[in-house]
């Protein structure tokens, strides 16, 4: 849904409004990095808390949040599946874009009541109504310009047809009000499903399926999915994904990046699949650092896709790596899921931090087996072997780049930095060696990559707050409990447990968060696997392994679609590769599952 150029006062209008929003949005990132670091020095240097700073901090973020996702709409930024949309014809396309559009634009009038009742506290909740509006502005400007750019058919045919969904929906209120569970199916599976598939935004196909879910299948009040939505994106954690966006960006700007990938190409360039082997590492390194995936993510891809692109490694592939690598290292400490499994488990959290690090190893290797495979023709006939002096005086150049995440680990293990605040040291310091050691450091640059990194995060916390409130409508149905005392009848003992855990936590990672699943399901499950025999710490490591596989699964899995968006590829493209790296982690899943000293052998 890339934006097209606009003629006339609607282009000036959408200038005057683009600028309005993207200098705020920037200003926000840079205040809540200025925030978080203050924080950090205040407490660590000056043994003096600023007790007001993570408040301040969650604010701002909010409305980070939102102003984000009003840049990522602006720019057709929002991550979308198109694999029908693009094999369409012209003409079928542009309906298709113009429903994605008008989709859109139906979610945030249907919110906009809910959202207005919300405000509550106006300096927190005013920014869920403000961006909701500004994103319902952009959306008739869009749909101005496909007007002009695709004639009126298209467009008075996807509102037309928005309008008969719902009013047919509308009129089977009745209906859905006497099917109970089955209204899961049709509205989280159906609806969500059939939005995805038909091309509209991923966050936005998720709010629509969870309003109308809790519409015409509850009695639950409506603003209740714009309070979800509010805890879904407003959470501290999370705040670490534009920081660490940032970050990322400010690697690449700097010229660590290009030193350590350098360093990396001399030392494994003359290996087939050299860099998705330094992928896998480098992710394993950095995990759970940050608190979330996404996080991670955006610290590693900028680093290395370029340099993999240039060297022939096609978009999808390295996509679908970066998803997958995703997932393996789910039980890395300090991961905040290992964490929250032992505060609402009363299993020692570092038990827990000692039997996830072999898990993670295990899957490492099985998607090292994949790129071997995958990468065992590749041509490097053309590809010398660098001197090993030539390699040594490269590391000495990379040397501040490559300890950049050691500092990071070291400032969380050592208590200098919660696992939010560490990455404003990680800015801190590449900001010093950008200036001081690499000598580059583009100050025009600045500017534009706050907003792009404002844009990419607006569009990945958009899609966790609807997938949040989706979350919530699960746990409502009493869907958790339900499964809690089916999993405990079933026949086979602890075997029978574990796959059917698996398979389970697999589909509840494709629309839950690590955290919100553990929290819901993790009292009720672990007593039961418990009374089984199985050891808390290796059915804690099953859990979350498959709850990995879930999130980062298409077509609903939240995590991959915030890899398409941090690498920048079409979701698509990354289909095809992604799923024999991810037989490579279910395989290693179930190994990791049905031997448990892979978990337990060194507590």
């Amino acid at each position: 849904m890339a934006a097209q150029p606009a003629v006339g006062w609607p282009a000036r209008l959408d200038r005057w409004l683009g600028w309005a929003v993207e200098w705020p949005a920037a200003l926000l990132v840079l205040a809540d990095i200025a925030v978080l670091f203050a924080g950090v020095v205040s407490r660590y240097v000056f043994h003096s808390p600023l007790l007001w700073s993570d408040e301040l901090a969650a604010i701002l973020f909010l409305w980070l949040a939102m102003l984000g996702a009003v840049v990522a709409l602006r720019r057709g930024e929002h991550m979308r599946m198109t694999a029908l949309v693009s094999k369409a014809s012209a003409a079928s396309r542009a309906l298709l874009e113009a429903l994605a559009t008008v989709a859109c634009g139906a979610f945030l009038a249907m919110v906009a009541w809910p959202a207005w009742v919300e405000l509550s506290n106006l300096w927190r909740a005013a920014a869920l109504p403000v961006g909701l509006g500004l994103m319902g502005m952009f959306t008739l400007l869009r749909l101005w310009r496909q007007l002009g750019s695709s004639g009126v058919k298209p467009v008075l045919q996807a509102l037309a047809l928005i309008a008969a969904v719902i009013a047919l929906f509308w009129l089977a209120a009745p209906l859905f009000a006497g099917l109970g569970r089955i209204n899961l199916l049709i509205f989280f599976v159906g609806v969500a499903g059939s939005c995805v598939f038909a091309g509209i935004p991923i966050g936005f196909g998720f709010g629509l399926a969870t309003f109308g879910y809790l519409a015409l299948g509850t009695s639950t009040p409506l603003p209740v999915i714009v309070g979800r939505m509010d805890e879904g994106m407003s959470h501290l954690i999370l705040l670490a994904v534009p920081l660490f966006v940032f970050l990322g960006l400010l690697i690449e700007m700097t010229g660590m990046a290009r030193a350590m990938i350098a360093f990396l190409a001399a030392l494994l360039g003359h290996v087939k699949g050299g860099l998705s082997y330094v992928l896998i590492g480098a992710m394993y390194l950095v995990s759970g650092i940050s608190g979330s995936k996404a996080a991670d993510m955006a610290a590693i891809a900028p680093a290395l896709f370029p340099e993999m692109k240039a060297r022939g490694a096609k978009p999808g592939d390295l996509v679908a790596l970066l998803a997958a690598t995703g997932a393996q290292t789910e039980t890395v400490p300090p991961s905040l899921v290992l964490i929250t499994i032992g505060s609402v488990t009363g299993i020692s959290i570092a038990a827990l931090f000692t039997g996830g690090l072999l898990p993670a190893l295990v899957l490492g290797a099985m998607l090292c087996a994949v790129v071997w495979w995958r990468y065992r023709d590749e041509d490097l006939s053309q590809v010398r072997r660098v001197p090993k002096m030539q390699v040594a005086k490269l590391f000495v150049i990379a040397f501040p780049a490559l300890a950049l995440p050691f500092v990071i680990r070291a400032a969380v293990v050592q208590g200098v930095a919660t696992a939010t605040e560490v990455s404003t040291i990680g800015i801190a310091y590449s900001v010093l060696a950008g200036l001081l050691i690499y000598r580059e450091f583009d100050w025009r640059r600045l500017a534009p990559m706050l907003v792009d990194t404002a844009s990419l995060s607006g569009a990945i916390l958009l899609i966790i707050g609807t997938a949040t409130a989706m979350a919530w409508g699960l746990t409502q149905s009493g869907f958790s409990r339900l499964l809690a005392q089916s999993m405990a009848a079933l026949p086979g003992g602890a075997p029978m447990f574990l796959a059917v855990s698996i398979l389970a936590f697999t589909v509840l990672g494709s629309v839950l968060e690590g955290i919100p699943a553990i929290v819901l399901f993790g009292p009720l499950l672990f007593p039961i696997a418990r009374a089984l025999g199985i050891h808390d710490v290796h059915y804690a490591m099953v859990v979350i392994l498959a709850m990995g596989l879930g999130l980062f699964a298409p077509p609903l899995g939240v995590g991959y679609y915030a890899a398409c968006a941090i690498g920048r590829v079409n979701p698509d493209e990354g289909i095809g590769p992604i799923v024999g790296y991810m037989a490579a982690l279910l395989i290693g899943t179930v190994i990791v599952a049905f031997v448990p000293w892979i978990s337990i052998g060194f507590l």
